[in-house]
């Protein structure tokens, strides 16, 4: 007994480093698939408050599916399926009209655990009925929604099928895309696009996160199959053209295409970026004779730095591809308290929407304002907003979602409180929300942190940052 005593320690230790490991760590099962969601004809356009038609595609739109699976032996542990579309936002319904078109194709898989991320350009059809006067003679909304649900339901489950045992890597970049797009002014208000060169221009609002979080999918034998990339940025340079256009996401994803390899997946993933935007505030002329030099548009501009580092990184971490992580995926339905419309300010938006009842041109416009006069009838009986939250960790990387356009500095709180090694805030996920401005920027009012802007306020974010956060360290 004393001559093995000295082997009882190192042995207990392994045997509790094997149990800890098959807990934790899982078989890594990857599959992705991409396919056009592109219209055959001319559509309305999402993102502008006046009606825009298509008069051609500049660039495809596009959905990326991936598919993640993790396994001990026969038996299944965790599952996501995470899609990105280039769209406006993901509008009240669709989610749930895919799961229930996926359900019968897919057996086997977790319905909760699929969700749908928007890249927010301004320039992909309109995917809701009544939010503008459409003409007659074009694909109406509806029928728009009816071939999206469609193909996406196809391109997750091919994605699905496509999934075999495979490895995951991750990595930061830097990338200067977008910038604080609220000017603050002398007299502490504050304006969306506001003004620089002026007398009275102070600061820009708030901060500006130029990081690039990313991870990498692989096969067994090591070739990339799907990148996802979260920018904090929304993609929407070329946002006020009547052009069908992915925005700045097509040429990252040509870049990558011709650097990576030509059947890479590519998920463009939008941060917490309410307000930033690609547009630039200050130094333009600058700017605009850097581009001309590099004979790039802004788009290519902007690709040119994401696609550098992406490739970068990529090759970085492809000596450290995990096949046996652990995949945690929680999801849950969050309360949370309303923005509550004042009288003044409800009689206010009466107002506007009175005035601009006879310019059709204005129609979405005119239900900007209209809808925020029947909030305030309703906000008695409807004092909270309910959202779809999820939160995953896979490996060392925890990725949190938000169906608000989320302001960066509450991107900032959920990173920096984060036990993950690197923590990726996607918006625009499930139902789009609106806006979710700070406390700072409802005092600088403006659009975007107005009550027409904003269905929740800064204490409704605190309370999504602080869930956030829990269920992200509530995993390691």
């Amino acid at each position: 007994m004393k001559t093995y005593r000295h082997l009882l320690l190192p042995i207990l230790f392994l045997a509790f480093a094997l149990v800890c490991h098959g807990a934790l760590g899982s078989e890594l099962w990857v599959g992705a698939a991409t396919t056009s969601i592109t219209p055959d004809g001319p559509v309305a356009l999402d993102g502008q408050h006046s009606l825009r038609v298509s008069k051609g595609v500049e660039s495809p739109v596009t959905a990326t599916a991936l598919a993640l699976e993790s396994r001990e032996g026969d038996r299944v542990v965790d599952q996501a399926i995470m899609v990105s579309c280039d769209l406006t936002g993901i509008r009240p319904g669709l989610q749930d009209e895919v799961r229930q078109a996926i359900g019968d194709r897919m057996p086997g898989f977790d319905l909760n655990k699929f969700f749908l991320t928007a890249t927010h350009t301004h320039t992909a059809p309109v995917t809701q009925d009544g939010k503008y006067e459409v003409p007659k003679d074009i694909m109406q909304p509806g029928e728009y929604r009816k071939f999206l649900a469609g193909r996406l339901a196809d391109v997750i489950c091919k994605a699905w099928q496509n999934r075999q045992p495979g490895g995951v890597s991750w990595g930061l970049g830097h990338a200067v895309v977008g910038y604080n797009r609220r000017a603050m002014y002398a007299d502490g208000t504050a304006k969306m696009y506001g003004k620089t060169g002026q007398p009275d221009f102070r600061r820009l609002e708030s901060g500006e996160d130029h990081t690039i979080e990313m991870l990498f999918f692989w096969d067994k034998d090591k070739k990339p199959l799907a990148a996802a990339v979260n920018v904090v940025c929304p993609s929407q340079e070329v946002e006020s053209r009547s052009m069908i256009n992915a925005d700045f996401w097509h040429d990252v994803r040509e870049l990558l295409h011709a650097q990576v390899s030509p059947s890479l997946c590519v998920l463009g993933w939008p941060g917490a970026a309410g307000d930033q935007s690609p547009h630039l505030m200050l130094r333009k002329k600058a700017e605009a004779r850097m581009r001309e030099l590099r004979g790039l548009s802004s788009t290519q501009e902007i690709a040119r730095r994401i696609a550098r580092e992406v490739a970068e990184v990529l090759e970085l971490t492809r000596q450290e591809i995990h096949t046996d992580v652990p995949l945690i995926h929680k999801v849950e339905s969050l309360e949370l308290p309303r923005r509550m419309v004042s009288d003044e300010e409800a009689a206010q938006a009466q107002v506007e929407a009175d005035r601009l009842a006879d310019q059709p041109k204005l129609y979405r416009r005119r239900q900007w304002f209209q809808k925020t006069v029947d909030r305030h009838r309703e906000q008695k009986q409807q004092p909270t907003l309910t959202v779809e939250l999820h939160a995953l960790r896979l490996g060392d990387v925890a990725i949190v979602t938000s169906p608000f356009e989320l302001f960066v500095d509450y991107g900032f709180q959920i990173k920096a409180r984060s036990k993950a090694l690197q923590t990726f805030v996607l918006q625009l996920t499930g139902s789009s929300a609106g806006y979710l401005a700070t406390q700072l920027a409802v005092g600088g009012g403006g659009y975007s942190a107005i009550v027409q802007s904003n269905q929740v306020g800064p204490e409704g974010g605190q309370i999504l940052v602080d869930r956030s956060v829990e269920l992200i360290n509530s995993m390691w």
